[in-house]
């Protein structure tokens, strides 16, 4: 095997223990023995011939080479992964008697209700359209489903989601509104501004669990839509989205625009190797919208 080539085994192993930086545990995650495993990660050294690990009696840190490999190889999985996900979509055999021809579409549980549906009317209409698989997802993890091979397609929202190693198109643009207690004095107000709703001391501003992108806020921490919308229905919380969320608002919720804030545009987003003829089709279809 030549030097500069790596097998998908040696990267599994060797990001196992980056991520671990234990032998043990490492060994314990991939189910073998430990021995092998230290083995297998000397072997790889000696073959690239670089230190990727430093040995100490407190345990095991990354080189700077390691750190790179590190970085190259959880892509290198990701990608492989991706491509035996997209394989057996794409042969119908990710299911037993699945579809031949099928996209999915990853969407933010909470976002661009009245675009979707118009999107799958247009395209549903075209003659040769695939089946659509819709996976809502949480904040923020679109890129990790496209990245991974879970989703062939997302619609992604700027500023929330980075565009970084996707095509995509832009489809369109909205402002955003706070989402408050129906009975708050601030929701029988027009419009608002950000410092309106940046220190008020009976209605802290969410703070959204593991998602750097959206504002920290003072309030509870928020894991999903549901909990959310149940804590503004309650008054203790309240939360920034962007005008389209209006679609999921209760009785008990009241969404004043902000005056300041900035844009949101959404995009059509995909893996820029694809090479789906039905994905191109859903493009554009998109587009021309």
């Amino acid at each position: 095997m030549a030097v500069d080539t790596l097998e998908t085994r040696e990267l599994r192993y060797f990001v196992a223990v980056a991520e671990e930086l234990h032998f043990g545990r490492a060994a314990e995650r991939l189910g073998m023995a430990q021995p092998p495993l230290s083995r297998a990660i000397q072997q790889l050294e000696r073959r690239i011939g670089v230190c990727l690990l430093e040995r100490n009696r407190r345990g095991v840190c990354l080189t700077g080479a390691g750190e790179v490999l590190l970085h190259e190889g959880r892509a290198a999985l990701d990608a492989t992964a991706a491509a035996t996900r997209r394989t057996r979509r794409a042969g119908g055999a990710e299911t037993s008697g699945g579809p031949r021809n099928r996209l999915v579409l990853a969407v933010k549980a909470a976002a661009s209700h009245e675009l979707l549906q118009k999107l799958l009317a247009a395209y549903a209409a075209e003659p040769d359209a695939a089946e659509i698989e819709v996976v809502p997802c949480g904040m923020c993890e679109q890129p990790e489903l496209l990245r991974d091979g879970r989703a062939d397609v997302a619609l992604m929202h700027v500023p929330f989601n980075s565009l970084a190693g996707f095509d995509s198109e832009e489809l369109f643009t909205e402002g955003q509104v706070a989402i408050l207690p129906a009975a708050h004095p601030l929701a029988s107000r027009k419009a608002l501004t950000m410092a309106d709703i940046s220190d008020v001391p009976d209605l802290p501003r969410a703070r959204w669990a593991n998602h750097g992108t959206y504002p920290p806020g003072p309030g509870p921490e928020i894991h999903d839509q549901t909990q959310l919308a149940q804590l503004i229905a309650l008054g203790r919380t309240m939360a920034v989205f962007p005008e389209s969320a209006r679609a999921w608002l209760w009785t008990e919720h009241a969404a004043v625009p902000l005056t300041d804030a900035p844009p949101v545009v959404t995009h059509i987003a995909w893996p820029p190797h694809s090479r789906s003829l039905a994905l191109a089709g859903l493009i554009r279809t998109a587009t021309q919208m």
